[in-house]
């Protein structure tokens, strides 16, 4: 199984906010996208979905920037990339024009229980859980790159 690119700048942007802890210098969107590498645009879409889902806290103003939430922080690992990438099937059964096979495949129901097992692996871990050494320290040495 991959994950969509959307769920993996979710993962790292929700990283990235859990080694900086909740600082007074909140970090921008662009500057979170710099330092992970991701187009801005990209970044504030995804930095929307995970405010809508409760794991990131987003200020504006002077004094704002992007923060983890606790339930950000020690939520579900497995619950978040649920979230994120959705429940559809693995393959495209009812796609246009839609499997032959797909009244009596074995196929589709395996991969289900493979991906339902993906995400299972993952319930026990938590954001802060990633952030570990020696991925937390790497995340802290990651400078936005320039704009230009």
């Amino acid at each position: 199984m991959r994950l969509t690119k959307s769920t993996d700048i979710a993962l790292r942007i929700a990283m990235r906010l859990a080694v900086l802890g909740n600082r007074e210098d909140a970090p921008t969107t662009r500057e979170v996208a710099g330092a992970v590498q991701v187009p801005y645009t990209h970044a504030a879409k995804v930095v929307s979905r995970l405010q809508h889902l409760g794991v990131v806290e987003a200020r504006r103003g002077r004094n704002g920037g992007l923060s983890l939430t606790e339930a950000g922080r020690t939520g579900s690992l497995g619950r978040l990339v649920r979230e994120l990438e959705g429940v559809g099937d693995v393959v495209g059964c009812e796609d246009d024009p839609p499997c032959p096979l797909r009244a009596a495949c074995r196929l589709r129901g395996a991969l289900r229980t493979a991906q339902e097992a993906f995400f299972a692996a993952l319930d026990p871990l938590s954001i802060e859980d990633l952030v570990d050494a020696p991925t937390g320290p790497l995340l802290l040495s990651l400078s936005p790159r320039p704009e230009g």
